[in-house]
């Protein structure tokens, strides 16, 4: 996909006025282009996505991930650590991290052929510190990262209190869900503090909802 354009589809979620180009270097959007041709070479015999237009899965995708990453990480030099579940093709979590590079990043997913893709992604993109986890986060034994990252998945509720289990002390949970179920998490959480809901550009019912974990006491 031409490079120019992804700029151009990525303006809304960056916050870039009309006309002016995406907050992103050439190497990122160029990284974001090779992502978009080997996931559709891959999405032909794989599902990956079900959105297979690729202006789609730039807004849809790479827009929401994005606009996520600027919020969570808004000095995209700073160190940290990220642990994305149920990552099925990479999002949020390897858009989050071409935006930060020097993120520790943990991808957790159960679909066998999803982690094959998964693999090939990172090794066409050259990441490091890159963790690609075949299994359920259920099962992930750590170590906790300083924020979870969670796209609207099944049985919510339960992988929300999983989510929050691998939270480090001090950390954030971003979801990036239907507004329908922006209540469902905070009663889920009820002890985490949770920050107004933001809607997700293009979109009238999608929503980054944050919440903050409070730091361990000291024994």
């Amino acid at each position: 996909m031409e490079t120019t354009r992804i700029g151009e589809l990525l303006q809304p979620f960056l916050g870039a006025p009309a006309g002016e180009p995406a907050v992103l270097s050439s190497a990122q959007v160029n990284s974001i282009s090779t992502y978009i041709d080997l996931l559709l070479r891959w999405n032909a015999r794989v599902n990956l996505t079900s959105i297979r237009q690729p202006e789609a899965i730039v807004t849809r995708h790479f827009g929401e991930s994005l606009f996520a990453a600027q919020r969570l990480f808004p000095d995209p030099a700073s160190p940290a650590s990220l642990i994305d579940i149920g990552s099925g093709a990479g999002f949020p979590g390897v858009p989050i991290k071409l935006w930060a590079p020097r993120l520790r990043l943990t991808l957790i997913e159960s679909n066998h052929k999803k982690v094959a893709f998964l693999r090939q992604l990172a090794r066409s993109l050259t990441l490091t510190d890159i963790n690609i986890v075949p299994g359920r986060a259920e099962t992930y034994p750590g170590p906790r990262a300083d924020v979870v990252t969670l796209r609207a998945v099944e049985r919510f509720s339960a992988i929300l209190q999983t989510a929050a289990r691998l939270v480090a002390p001090g950390g954030r949970l971003a979801l990036l869900i239907g507004q329908a179920q922006a209540a469902d998490a905070v009663a889920t959480l009820p002890s985490a503090a949770w920050s107004e809901p933001a809607t997700l550009p293009l979109s009238s019912s999608r929503i980054l909802l944050i919440a903050k974990f409070r730091q361990e006491e000291p024994k």
